[in-house]
């Protein structure tokens, strides 16, 4: 399952939008180090389900389909805020930073109205550049694994070199503890201009530079700009958008107002949608002004809370991933007890039937034959590059438990 890290300083919003995700009950306060050890929670990505397509009704097995979507589940882990330094064991320092190795990608909320001071205190709204939390943020993480590459560096250079270690299973060797892969490691190295270059021949400037590549390829950010619905905000994410790549504008209050109040039975309210219906006839005049609050502050300027929107950013955008969905009768577009369009895999772009079998079974993959395209009613190779909800029957000689 994927792993989504959400990262960022103290009383920014985190434990909010960890809330809304995942509508499980953490402790949210207006005060640094609330969230001392990482809350794990299941959140998901959504996207367009293929069931309307193919005119059946499907039943998910993996996943939840709610109308036209399908919710396909992920990690999310909320770790306790960062403060300058912490990568030298300021605050709760490394702890922090270790409970992110297993991430495969990182939502950084920040405070885009600029209301909170570098320590997480509140100072007065616009006071504060947003754009100081995302560097800092960011130099901590790279700060970390620069650390973790140098630490007993010579002797491992030393090592490698003189035993013709291969700089690929070295690498992988020294740094298991990040949770990197062999392609990351590859990518890294090229884009560092380090490839085929001797461990002892690096100097400081080329292993930091590996270390940030490594990070970005690795861990890659996107930025929540929360707190979008107050006005000073507005300015600060525009001017953000012209620089970062990945800047979602948020406001995880909304959402979770509006997933709570779906939850109470008070509205209709997909998550990422643009808009709610009101079930309850005798609504409290607060809710109903809470309600009109979050519609014209939020999603009449946005189009939505960004909540949802963060996470598939973090994973379609960020990671490239593609959903597939596995059949074993493709006409039927059933699995072997009869459900039909039962999962929704998440897979990199650019695989491979092969790859596919290999993540729903390796006995598939070992055996694997052939695919067969649902929706097209065509054989398709190994070699065959998977298309975003593409339907997908793998033929094997060997069966799966």
């Amino acid at each position: 399952m994927i792993t989504v890290g959400l990262i960022g300083k103290t009383n920014v919003g985190k434990s909010t939008f960890f809330s809304a995700a995942t509508l499980v009950d953490v402790e949210i306060a207006n005060r640094p180090f609330v969230t001392i050890e990482p809350n794990v929670g299941m959140a998901y990505v959504k996207t367009l389900c293929v069931h309307n397509e193919f005119k059946v009704k499907c039943n998910p097995k993996n996943s939840i389909c709610i109308e036209d979507y399908r919710f396909i589940p992920i990690k999310l882990v909320d770790v306790a805020g960062l403060i300058p330094g912490a990568h030298e064991g300021r605050g709760l320092g490394n702890k922090f930073l270790d409970d992110l190795r297993k991430a495969d990608v990182l939502i950084h909320v920040i405070d885009a109205s600029g209301s909170t001071n570098e320590e997480g205190v509140t100072v007065e709204s616009g006071s504060r550049d947003p754009e100081e939390d995302i560097k800092f943020v960011e130099d901590e993480i790279n700060e970390w694994f620069i650390s973790i590459i140098k630490k007993d560096w010579e002797k491992f250079a030393r090592i490698s070199d003189l035993g013709n270690k291969d700089q690929i299973d070295a690498l992988l060797g020294k740094l298991s503890g990040l949770s990197v892969n062999r392609e990351e490691i590859i990518q890294s190295l090229k884009e560092s201009k380090l490839e085929n270059i001797k461990f002892m021949q690096w100097n400081e400037e080329d292993i930091r530079k590996f270390g940030i590549t490594l990070r970005q390829v690795s861990k890659p950010i996107i930025i929540a700009a929360n707190k979008d619905d107050i006005q000073v905000a507005r300015k600060n994410i525009d001017r953000l958008k012209e620089k970062y790549k990945f800047i979602v504008p948020t406001s995880a209050e909304a959402e979770l107002a509006l997933r709570k109040a779906a939850k109470n039975g008070l509205i209709d309210y997909i998550p990422g949608e643009k808009e709610f219906k009101i079930k309850s006839i005798g609504l409290p005049e607060k809710q109903r002004k809470a309600l009109d609050y979050i519609k014209t502050n939020v999603l009449d300027v946005y189009g939505n809370t960004g909540v949802q929107q963060a996470i598939n950013e973090a994973v379609f955008g960020a990671l490239n991933m593609i959903t597939v969905f596995p059949v074993e009768d493709e006409r039927k577009l059933t699995d072997r007890n009869g459900n039909v369009l039962p999962d929704a895999i998440l897979i990199k772009k650019g695989s491979t039937p092969k790859e596919l079998a290999a993540a729903i079974h390796s006995d598939l993959a070992k055996g694997f034959l052939y695919a067969i395209d649902a929706r097209k009613k065509i054989r398709v190779g190994e070699n065959y590059q998977l298309q975003d909800r593409d339907v997908i029957k793998i033929v094997s000689s060997l069966a799966h438990g």
